[in-house]
């Protein structure tokens, strides 16, 4: 099973700080706008959005299509595809994509311990 690039989005009380936070263990601003309430950085192939209002829960992603840099992957499992494959194993979903679609989709589902995965897919 291919998840596609791995990251974090941490929920956080003041971008300004957590962004400086990051800057100090050698992340570097990859995208996203401080204007906006987020930034996602970056350090080698880690990835850290920060997130200002928008959620309230830090959230596991993974972009199924992508490598680490954004880029297109050739061979990528399919969103519908990985949510097919959890349902067969029982995993339970917050949120669900149309089997009968196409291209970019996202599902929700949560671990044991509560913590939030999101597999979103942009191609």
């Amino acid at each position: 099973m291919k998840l596609g690039a791995f990251s974090i989005s941490l929920a956080v009380k003041d971008l300004q700080i957590s962004k400086q936070f990051y800057e100090h263990l050698g992340f570097a601003l990859f995208a996203g706008e401080v204007e906006k309430n987020y930034v996602i950085m970056k350090n080698g192939d880690a990835i850290v959005g920060l997130f200002q209002g928008m959620f309230e829960n830090n959230i596991i992603t993974f972009n199924p299509g992508w490598d680490q840099n954004v880029g297109p992957v050739e061979g990528y499992d399919d969103i519908r595809d990985l949510q097919s494959e959890f349902k067969s194993k029982g995993i339970a979903f917050q949120s669900e994509v149309a089997e009968d679609t196409q291209g970019p989709a996202n599902f929700v589902i949560n671990d044991p311990d509560g913590n939030t995965l999101l597999f979103d897919q942009h191609i």
